[in-house]
């Protein structure tokens, strides 16, 4: 792994839930960010992740 794509990670796990304010899971398969209780999952495109709700897909 390099440096960068740990700094990336790093950066994406110390993101917090927009709505909850809680912790966020990164999911790498997917490219997303998971927020087990808004039941959200915000996208990362472009290794840019987008944290506004209505972008966010609904978790069952």
């Amino acid at each position: 792994m390099t440096q960068a794509a740990a700094f990336d990670r790093r950066m994406l796990e110390a993101l917090m839930c927009p709505l909850t304010l809680t912790t966020l899971e990164y999911d790498a398969e997917k490219q997303e960010l998971i927020s087990k209780s808004a039941k959200l999952a915000f996208p990362i495109r472009d290794g840019i992740p987008i944290m506004l709700p209505d972008e966010a897909r609904k978790l069952d």
